[in-house]
């Protein structure tokens, strides 16, 4: 026991998959006994979603300090991420509509998904994503509402300014709150993913092997097109940059950043390499890195597109382009509202599938355990995009040091030969 809990989260993670689906091809129907294990995690789960939303979200956005900070500098960051997320999400949905992950695939069904995703009138969708009654929307999990009401109240803090301080600490206090007990539920994850799994092989079979790994490849090409497509073009006539020597000095973070799989965790690393690498001033990765390690989430806008399109397939429901139109507003303001802490994407994708009425009981269990190879990914490409917006912006603004950026090192080899 002790050499169990010795081992990282994600090792007894990978060890519960592995005897999950030994169980499962052992015992068949058997496993129904443990059944209900898997069912209080994915309980739990849900019992995050409304509250973390809700104050990840506000805390995200009252990290501008004030609305001054929404022109200039911060207007160019929230844009940039803005777009870069939007854009995102459509990779990972054309990615997935040209794999088509889970398509054919065969599962006894628990619970029953909408019939299609619901049907995009602008107008209409304008005036049901704004709640009459917010409570109602809090006890319904109406999360387009949710995502909504918090925006409005984020906004309405940073217009208050200084007056706001105590319900800014409030909703901050409240998000670390949430990634806390967050936190708690994935130290019993291995125990319910042991469950679920057990179950899930035990009902679909061998050959879901092949519908996930048709998944994980779709959302691996959408990754490798933004990191090396869409990003290069935004450095090259955007920011006016060598891609390649960006990479290069950026390289240190994205190491970071696949091995601990947190763009919280990397952050202090992007700002070390913001500074001496890329050469941008503390004035902006001061507020671009931060900021963007909470709310630009390219990776996971990505992941969200390949999610829905994967989901949407196992469940037969017919993906349309109003249902597309859902599927990106869903991945910005989902991805805005991502903790980059480990387990917080899996806790968005469960907000996800309930919001386009997809049952989790199935595709959660598939997305945990494979997360951590998603993971390493997804983090690489959010840490990516957040220094690819700071360098846009030093740019754009005339504050980027050339000579380091061309150099590399430049900042540290100039302290060095100080006298």
């Amino acid at each position: 026991m002790k050499w169990w809990f010795r081992q990282q989260l994600y090792t007894r993670i990978l060890v519960a998959i592995v005897v999950g689906a030994a169980l499962g091809v052992a015992f068949g129907d058997r496993v129904s006994l443990i059944e209900p294990i898997g069912t209080i995690f994915i309980r739990l789960l849900k019992m995050l979603i409304v509250p973390l939303t809700f104050l990840t979200l506000i805390s995200g956005i009252t990290k501008l300090d004030s609305i001054r900070s929404l022109r200039s500098i911060g207007g160019l960051a929230l844009l940039y991420y803005a777009l870069s997320s939007l854009v995102a999400g459509a990779v990972g949905v054309c990615v997935a509509l040209l794999i088509q992950p889970g398509r054919g695939m065969v599962i006894d069904t628990a619970g029953e998904a909408t019939n299609e995703i619901p049907q995009f009138d602008f107008i209409d969708q304008l005036v049901q994503w704004i709640p009459t009654n917010p409570v109602e929307a809090f006890a319904a999990a109406n999360m387009l509402q949710i995502i909504f009401f918090a925006i409005v109240v984020g906004i309405a803090l940073l217009s208050m300014g200084s007056r706001a301080g105590p319900l800014v600490q409030l909703a901050d206090d409240g998000a670390e709150l949430m990634l806390r007990v967050t936190q708690f539920v994935m130290e019993i994850a291995p125990y319910g993913i042991l469950a679920l799994v057990a179950n899930l092989v035990a009902s679909v079979g061998v050959d879901m092997l092949t519908h996930v790994g048709k998944f994980i490849v779709a959302q691996y090409l959408a990754l490798l097109i933004l990191m090396t497509v869409v990003d290069p073009t935004v450095l090259r006539f955007l920011a006016r940059v060598n891609p390649l020597r960006f990479y290069r000095n950026v390289s240190p973070a994205l190491l970071v950043a696949a091995s601990t799989t947190s763009s919280a965790a990397t952050l202090p690393v992007s700002m070390e390499v913001a500074e001496k690498n890329v050469g941008a001033p503390e004035k902006v990765w001061g507020f671009t890195l931060p900021l963007g390690a909470t709310v630009n989430m390219n990776g996971m806008a990505a992941c969200i597109g390949v999610i829905a399109v994967f989901s949407c397939n196992v469940y037969h429901i017919p993906v349309t382009l109003g249902g597309v139109l859902q599927i990106l507003f869903l991945g910005l303001a989902l991805s805005f509202g991502t903790a980059g802490v480990k387990g917080a994407g899996i806790v968005t994708s469960t907000i996800l599938l309930q919001t386009i009425g997809v049952p989790t009981i199935v595709i959660v269990p598939i997305l945990v355990s494979i997360w951590p190879v998603l993971d390493i990914g997804n983090t690489c490409c959010n840490v990516s995009g957040d220094l690819v917006g700071t360098t846009l912006v030093a740019s754009r603004f005339g504050m980027l040091d050339r000579d380091i950026f061309d150099s590399g090192n430049l900042r540290e080899e100039r302290q060095n030969t100080k006298p």
